[in-house]
């Protein structure tokens, strides 16, 4: 097994290369074979890039996926589009990503396709390859686009009729073999500052209770990524002392872009959980330098033991270009590197 102190790890998604962007855009074009073909290439382009970088845990990049949860919608019955979007020009945001009606019972018969996924990144990766991570978003995130309606009266309720499409979804990814799970779940964190977060709390575990023990499990809690902007309030308080009540064995916190405000609060965490510290900033061109990480990691290492921690960009970098990306991940493990050589 590898030396899990000071491990280097990816939340999920990955920059699509511009050649698969652009088939992404003419996707009818193509046909099932076809699809499949460009998928497979995409994937291992990303698997390429990470293993390149000298990461410890890699992912597919999300390469099936045109959004890290809207594209799960096609696959839920009982969902349908919105048929006009409420603004089409001006700065991007939210109002501009669409919304789901309820038109009958949400059911998703044929799972929500990232046991495939992960298949696919097994197939690919090479022999012996780093550790294989797959993200899911999670129920309460997931439910964010859909509207109520007389029986879903709000977002709760949404998210109990979606939760047990994740949670077998978690329990066949087990069975295929998945050692290492990320539930992304960046509403919780975003709302926590306004709703109750010990509910959260309740949903996540309900959620995961199938697969406790059974793989190494995380959540991903930032403030928002679409387009590179946050949407709530960037602090932590709001959640803890209550999210540690999660049953999780990691937790990811959003700290590069945030001048590692709260910082000291990962010491609390590492009392009872590992922590995957974004070191890195997905919303900035800036290029952190091998020196610039190799001083953020020793500041973490102020707060919390090296067997406790592992170092991740803020987000996922779906948002941010594919040359600086491969950039951040280079420094971020040489950084890392650096500092591990010297324990």
């Amino acid at each position: 097994m590898k030396d899990p102190n000071l491990r280097t790890t990816v939340i999920g998604s990955y920059p699509l290369p511009g050649w698969y962007e652009y088939a992404f855009s003419n996707i009818s074009s193509f046909g099932e074979y076809d699809r499949n073909e460009l998928i497979n290439d995409a994937v291992s382009t990303v698997i390429r890039d990470q293993i390149t970088a000298g990461l410890d845990v890699i992912t597919d990049g999300e390469m099936s996926r045109r959004d890290f949860n809207l594209s799960f919608y096609s696959l839920i019955e009982g969902l349908e589009k919105e048929t006009k979007d409420k603004r089409h020009f001006g700065p991007p945001a939210h109002d501009q990503r669409g919304k789901y009606k309820i038109i009958g019972q949400l059911n998703a018969p044929n799972g929500l396709g990232i046991v495939a996924d992960f298949e696919r990144l097994k197939k690919l990766s090479p022999v012996d390859p780093p550790m294989l991570k797959t993200s899911i978003p999670g129920p309460y995130t997931l439910s964010g686009r859909i509207i109520p309606n007389k029986e879903h009266s709000d977002r709760y309720k949404i998210t109990e009729s979606l939760l047990p499409f994740v949670r077998r979804e978690l329990e066949q990814l087990i069975k295929a073999g998945c050692k290492e799970i990320t539930i992304d779940e960046p509403s919780m964190s975003c709302y926590a500052y306004k709703e109750n977060p010990l509910k959260f709390v309740d949903i996540f575990n309900r959620t995961v209770e199938p697969i406790i023990g059974k793989a190494n499990l995380s959540i991903h809690l930032c403030f928002g990524n679409y387009k590179g902007r946050a949407v709530s309030p960037r602090v932590y308080n709001s959640m803890f002392p209550a999210f540690l009540d999660m049953n999780v064995d990691e937790i990811h916190v959003e700290m590069a872009s945030r001048e590692f405000s709260e910082l000291e609060i990962i010491e609390d965490i590492s009392k009872h959980k590992n922590v995957a510290v974004g070191i890195v900033d997905v919303k900035s061109y800036f290029i952190e330098s091998v020196e610039e990480i190799s001083t953020r990691v020793k500041k973490c290492l102020e707060y919390a033991p090296p067997e406790r921690l592992s170092f991740a960009p803020d987000c996922g970098f779906s948002q941010t270009a594919r040359w600086a990306t491969k950039e951040k991940l280079k420094n971020m493990v040489s950084g890392v590197k650096k500092v591990k050589e010297a324990l």
